[in-house]
C-alpha cells in the first residue's frame, strides 16, 4: 500500500466511527480470506466496506474476465479511492449493504458466490447484524459463501442464527490480527 492510502486510512480511522481499523488488511490476510474462493468458477462477488481497495484490487487481480465485483463503502475518502479504480467489472455503491436488495441487479439477488465483509459488526445491535446477515443470505446462490474478517468472535452466534454453520479461522499476521469466518448458504 502506498504511504498516500496510509493516510487516507489514518484520516478515515480517526473521523469516521464506522471504520474499524488503524490500518488496510495485511496482503497475509487478503491471501487466506480469498484461498477460500474458486476463482474459475466464480461470477459474482459482493464486498462489504471496500476500504482503500486492498480486498477489491486483489480480487480483480484474479477474477474471470465476465466476473462481477459490486463494493458497498459508506466513507467518503474510500469510496473516491475505489471509484478511481478502473475495470469494468467494478461497480462501487457509496451506499450502505442494508440498501444491497434494492442496488443490486434484479438478476443478481440469490446467485452471488461470495460476499466479503469488513465491516464492522461488533459495532452493530443484535437486530442490524441479523437484519444484515438475513439479506446475505438471500443475496447468496445456494452453496455461496459469507466471507467476513473480524477482530473479534462476536459473529459466531449471528452466524448460527441464520446460516446455521460457519468455520473460522485465526490470522496473526494482520493489525489488528482478524477471525475470518466462512459460512455457507445450505439448501432449504
Amino acid at each position: 500500500m502506498s504511504l498516500k492510502g496510509t493516510i487516507t486510512f489514518l484520516k478515515s480511522f480517526a473521523t469516521d466511527k464506522d471504520v474499524a481499523s488503524i490500518t488496510p488488511s495485511s496482503q497475509y490476510c487478503v491471501r487466506k480470506l480469498c484461498s477460500l474462493i474458486d476463482f474459475d468458477e466464480t461470477k459474482t462477488i459482493v464486498e462489504y466496506g471496500g476500504g482503500t481497495g486492498v480486498f477489491t484490487k486483489y480480487l480483480l487481480g484474479r477474477m474471470r474476465d465476465d466476473a462481477q465485483l459490486y463494493v458497498f463503502e459508506t466513507n467518503d475518502n474510500f469510496y473516491k479511492k475505489l471509484s478511481s479504480i478502473n475495470d469494468p467489472r467494478l461497480t462501487v455503491f457509496h451506499k450502505s449493504v442494508e440498501e444491497m436488495m434494492d442496488l443490486l441487479p434484479n438478476d443478481t439477488v440469490g446467485n452471488v458466490d461470495h460476499i466479503i465483509s469488513g465491516i464492522p459488526f461488533s459495532f452493530f445491535n443484535w437486530d442490524l447484524k441479523i437484519s444484515i446477515l438475513d439479506k446475505t443470505i438471500s443475496t447468496l446462490k445456494h452453496d455461496g459463501s459469507f466471507l467476513a474478517y473480524q477482530t473479534t468472535g462476536h459473529l459466531k452466534k449471528p452466524l448460527m442464527t441464520v446460516f446455521q454453520n460457519y468455520d473460522t479461522t485465526f490470522c496473526w499476521k494482520n493489525i489488528p490480527p482478524y477471525f475470518i469466518y466462512e459460512a455457507v448458504k445450505k439448501a432449504g
